[in-house]
């Protein structure tokens, strides 16, 4: 029983989806026609006069910001759950990052008393950390 409910509602929810896109597309593909007929209708005009450069190089850049809308991701991100931490638990995992990171920062930074290295100078000669 709670199976069967719970893929109804799967299925519902998925065709919802699908009639949005739908939508969308139908839409896109519409701004798509007029944007062609307007490009058609720009180059028959007689490319003597002045001015009409400048407006065809903004619509171009129009079409470039409408094609940057158009890529925002659909769906919204989910919401990240708020942990219900005691204050103690949450002082200990923050110690607990903080000797992670602090680990991570030792591991990545060169060695300045580097036991494998062998220059061959004396210590002194070591170059010193700004």
């Amino acid at each position: 029983m709670n199976k069967l409910k719970s893929l109804k509602k799967k299925i519902r929810r998925l065709e919802a989806r699908q009639q949005k896109g739908a939508k969308k597309l139908a839409k896109l593909k519409q701004k798509l026609g007029a944007a062609a007929a307007k490009t058609k209708s720009k180059t028959a005009a007689p490319a003597g006069k002045p001015g009409k450069t400048s407006n065809v190089s903004a619509g171009a850049h129009k079409k470039k910001q409408s094609a940057a809308a158009a890529k925002a991701p659909s769906a919204p991100k989910k919401m990240k759950k708020k942990l219900n931490l005691t204050p103690e638990r949450r002082e200990q995992l923050a110690a607990a990052m903080r000797a992670r990171w602090a680990a991570r920062r030792a591991a990545a930074a060169p060695n300045p008393q580097g036991t494998s290295f062998d220059g061959g100078g004396s210590p002194g000669d070591a170059p010193q950390p700004q």
